[in-house]
């Protein structure tokens, strides 16, 4: 049993960021001049101490009338967060700038939406998870349609907001019913409530109705229809937050939701999330071959790669979340360094977004082209690539709990998923040249360039990652 204490010491992270962003929202209000680079570079910092102050926090503990936990794991799903969301700032300054629609709000909106994860994170009963969950809801919508002179922008906003209600409505109706039957809407509450007494038909149907709510944050078939074209309508820089920060918080609250409270009720969710998971693997990998539109693929690529981190949740047990974490580790690294690649497709001064428009980019531009292809060898999972090894630990998790139907079935659907990273590779190198990108900005050159050399560093050694993300699902089962 976590004991709790009576100070925000527990918390300082996030109160931290929170005042901060209140601070800088004031700040960008009386600078006479365009303050974005400025604030940029303040609410960097503010997530870099964040993280410091994450790590260097009281041992695993509550605060808040034990609404909200710390421990092990929360620390290592929050740094892994605030690295997701400030690395993907640096892409989204540099678009501003360049596409001349930089406002101050912007890194700001970033920041509040990762407050918003944090508390997720750090949850410890429905209620406030709802409140974490909605806190990045609301910017992230804001933020889809932050383009606003673009129709497609604004479309893709609107789908998010009434997509995303609905969303947050299955989830409020499913802790209802969980409350109404278990009389509790705390974790360790609920936790001993499903031990001691019979799971009623109404948490079970309750506990859907959650995953439900859940799965549609992380864009986890079913409940994915509006990934595409929200990736494909938002501005790209922005695609890329959606496609990190909040799928590592999602995946990772996810864990905690199912292996805290209804840890219990296992065989009951198991068979959801093993459903979830096939079909997400299978229709990412299938769905993404017709696509013409890079965004497009990357949209259903997440969709399949969020099939492949929930076998851990299905293993539920340490082996599994150690599993899911480095996965969760190299995804970052991997997706932030493919979407500095596409912010690099300029042509004269104009964002393009075709398949086609990396023809011939391995004679044209040497240096983009290498940097894409290592990330798609790692995102296919071919050795010596990181992504390797983040599907490695997975599918060895479900073999060794018995799952190898499963692990099968996502080692069929990697083998289609490589064919359309490695069709960019074949485009890159072997179709005739199209027209030769713009030189990539520093900070788009910088990200993509150490994201490729990481692929191989991890691989080579991953041991640091790997233990770390061991010690965090240590923590998560023993709090």
């Amino acid at each position: 049993m976590l004991t709790e204490m009576p100070l925000f010491a527990p918390a300082f992270p996030e109160i931290f960021m929170a005042i901060s962003a209140l601070v800088l929202l004031l700040l960008g209000v009386f600078l006479k001049k365009d303050s974005t680079n400025l604030i940029t570079v303040l609410v960097v910092i503010v997530m870099a101490v964040a993280a410091g102050l994450s790590i260097q926090g009281p041992e695993a503990t509550t605060t808040f009338g034990r609404l909200f936990v710390i421990n092990g794991f929360t620390v290592f799903a929050k740094v892994l967060t605030l690295m997701g969301a400030a690395l993907t700032l640096f892409l989204i300054n540099t678009w501003a700038h360049d596409e001349k629609v930089a406002r101050f709000e912007l890194p700001l909106l970033i920041l509040f939406a990762t407050i918003g994860m944090m508390m997720m994170i750090s949850a410890n009963d429905l209620i406030s998870l709802y409140v974490g969950l909605e806190l990045q809801s609301l910017s992230l919508y804001v933020l889809a349609a932050y383009h606003r002179d673009s129709q497609r922008a604004t479309e893709a906003g609107v789908k998010y907001f009434v997509l995303g209600a609905l969303a947050s409505g299955l989830l409020l109706y499913g802790s209802s019913l969980v409350y109404g039957f278990a009389g509790t809407t705390n974790f360790e509450g609920l936790a001993g409530a499903m031990k001691t007494g019979p799971n009623a038909i109404g948490v079970i149907v309750g506990v859907v109705f959650v995953i439900a709510g859940l799965a549609f944050k992380v864009s986890a078939v079913p409940f994915h229809m509006w990934t595409p074209d929200v990736y494909e309508g938002a501005p790209t820089p922005i695609t890329a937050f959606f496609s990190i920060a909040p799928k590592i918080a999602g995946l990772c609250l996810f864990l905690r939701v199912l292996v805290g409270p209804f840890a219990a009720m296992i065989e009951q969710w198991q068979q959801v999330i093993i459903l979830i998971s096939v079909l997400s693997m299978v229709w990412g990998s299938v769905a993404a071959i017709a696509q013409k539109s890079i965004k497009r693929l990357m949209a259903y690529s997440s969709i399949g790669h969020v099939g492949y981190a929930l076998i851990g949740l299905v293993v539920g047990n340490e082996e599994g979340a150690r599993g899911l974490l480095f996965y969760m580790l190299v995804y970052l690294f991997m997706n932030v360094g493919t979407f500095a690649v596409i912010l690099s497709m300029r042509v004269k001064g104009r964002y393009v977004e075709q398949i086609s428009d990396l023809s011939g980019i391995g004679r044209t531009n040497k240096g983009i082209a290498m940097a894409l292809g290592v990330l798609m060898f790692s995102m296919a999972g071919i050795p010596p690539m990181a992504g390797f090894l983040g599907k490695y630990f997975i599918f060895v998790a479900a073999v060794n709990a018995g799952f190898v139907t499963l692990a099968v079935l996502g080692l069929l659907a990697s083998v289609v998923g490589a064919y359309y990273y490695l069709r960019l590779i074949k485009i890159m190198y072997f179709d005739e040249p199209a027209a030769a990108f713009d030189p990539p900005s520093l900070t788009t050159g910088i990200i993509m360039g150490v994201s490729g050399v990481l692929m191989l560093v991890i691989f080579i050694v991953p041991a640091p990652l790997v233990n770390g993300a061991e010690a965090a699902a240590k923590a998560l089962f023993l709090g």
